[in-house]
């Protein structure tokens, strides 16, 4: 009887466990056994692995081989895991040695000839390789890139078994991957190319600025989605950590491309108004794969014709808004994405949505039910809220309005205020500030606060909105170079608030 072991990593929504393969060659009738909780993909490892092997050139053991998934009790599925049971193989019948095999996590779905193709969620993998404390990982070539963005690991790619086959006797050296390079040009749509909509503008960068929700109401046509397409570009870069927070999500959803390995810029997300829950926030059978909502991490999920969305749809975003992250439950286990994303909702005042309002032939019952949809609680958790209008024909012919690039730098200078600000107790923008922290540590004095408590007292906002309207205040102090809100800041911030609803 032998023996061989090899290491992968089971991939559990972003979060990863190292798996331990175990091969054994025993005695009976020819054959391979699977154990260890795995899916239809993975049982059919069996005739993948096989045939990869023999046509490598390497001989396939003539025994009864028992391959072992440990932890047993963990659900393990998909493709990822066909290096490693190759090399267990390989090991117990003595074809390799265990030197590097025991020292290495291997990644990757062998082709029947051999070739070594990517699967989804190598970064999260190599990640938790590395939490893990394992030091080395061998993955497809083509993920190069995509694994080598984790510091701290020795990444090594191969093209085929022959090649991690080869290595593990000590006859070839594999390749590393070259170092990723972050900067370059932004290739945004300019905010300049918007004609008129000042107020709208301003909205725009207070959420930018302040990572606030918006929702602009208007007519066809004018403007609110070239808006939302704009918002990105306003927004800093993403940081290191953010970035690989992002990349990841990105890796589970297969989205990657060699070319991009890296996400550096806020990612933009627009479903489609018909989209399902399961796309929304994350679905499917098996282990939950992330939804638009998780896409969006750290950027900008855009709903456009947002009233047209199914409610329930619409009510499932009420927990990712409040939390920051989502919990899908489904038959391999819990899946935990982050969701911290800034939602801009664009909706038409009614059904027919004429260019003028005089023009509507909806019935008043047919304008309540439409954006009647947009429940009191997810309106709640909007920060702003902007109706726009038909701009004049001077707007259209007049000199351009600001660039994206000035507007960006208001924007960046408020978010370092707000950075110095929170950092010492783990917060990066207004929007993540809790309330209680802006009604006890950080009160502002009675003179401000005087147009709030009057809303309060007369029921128009909630203490939820309080809560947001000081966030926003917050943001407007930020911009103005302000070192905290006065009472035409608080005032703004409510009056946005009061454009759509309570």
């Amino acid at each position: 009887m032998a023996l061989g072991r090899a290491y992968s990593v089971a991939v559990r929504g972003v979060e990863g466990e190292l798996v331990e393969i175990e091969a054994d060659l025993g005695r009976g009738l020819p054959g391979v056994h699977l154990v260890g909780l795995p899916d239809s993909a993975l049982k059919e490892s069996r005739d993948r692995v096989r045939a990869a092997v023999t046509n490598t050139g390497e001989k396939w053991p003539d025994s009864r081989i028992t391959l072992a998934l440990s932890p047993a009790t963990l659900p393990k599925g998909g493709s990822a895991y066909d290096l490693a049971l190759s090399c267990a193989v390989l090991a117990a019948a003595g074809v390799v040695p265990v030197g590097d095999l025991d020292k290495s996590v291997l990644l990757g779905e062998l082709a029947l000839d051999g070739r070594l193709r990517t699967v989804r969620g190598i970064l999260p993998a190599v990640l938790a390789a590395k939490h893990a404390g394992w030091t080395t990982v061998v993955v497809p070539h083509v993920a190069l890139a995509e694994a080598g963005l984790v510091e701290g690991m020795d990444v090594l790619g191969a093209r085929d078994l022959r090649e991690v086959v080869e290595w593990l006797r000590g006859e070839l050296v594999l390749s590393r991957p070259v170092v990723v390079d972050r900067d370059g040009a932004r290739a945004v749509p300019d905010l300049s190319e918007v004609a008129g909509q000042d107020e709208a503008r301003l909205a725009l960068e207070v959420a930018a600025a302040g990572a606030h929700h918006l929702m602009l109401t208007g007519p066809p046509g004018i403007g609110k989605t070239m808006l939302a397409q704009r918002l990105p570009g306003i927004l800093p870069a993403l940081g290191e950590e953010e970035s690989l927070e992002v990349t990841a999500i990105h890796s589970v959803a297969g989205l990657l491309t060699a070319d991009q390995p890296l996400i550096t810029e806020p990612p933009f997300v627009a479903p489609h108004h018909t989209c399902s829950i399961s796309a929304l926030v994350g679905g499917g059978s098996g282990m939950a794969r992330p939804g638009a909502v998780s896409r969006a991490h750290r950027g900008v999920l855009f709903l456009d014709e947002c009233a047209e969305l199914g409610v329930k749809s619409l009510e499932a975003l009420r927990t990712p808004l409040e939390d920051g992250e989502v919990r899908i439950a489904r038959r391999d286990g819990i899946a935990r994405y982050p969701a911290r994303f800034q939602l801009i909702l664009a909706a038409n005042p009614c059904p027919c949505a004429p260019p003028r309002s005089e023009d509507c032939v909806c019935a008043p019952a047919a304008r309540r039910r439409y954006l009647g949809k947009l429940s009191g609680p997810l309106m709640d958790r909007v920060d702003l809220r902007v109706q726009m209008f038909a701009v004049s024909a001077g707007a259209l012919n007049g000199d351009a309005a600001e660039s994206t690039a000035a507007v960006r730098a208001r924007v960046e200078a408020a978010r370092a205020v707000a950075v110095d600000r929170w950092s010492e107790f783990g917060w990066r923008t207004n929007a993540e500030v809790p309330g209680p922290a802006l009604r006890q540590r950080f009160r502002l004095g009675r003179g401000a606060l005087a147009g709030m408590e009057r809303a309060l007292r007369a029921g128009e906002i909630t203490a939820r909105g309080a809560d947001r309207a000081l966030r926003v205040a917050w943001t407007l102090a930020d911009l103005a170079g302000l070192p905290a809100p006065g009472e035409d800041q608080v005032g703004l911030a409510l009056g946005f608030r009061d454009r759509w609803g309570a």
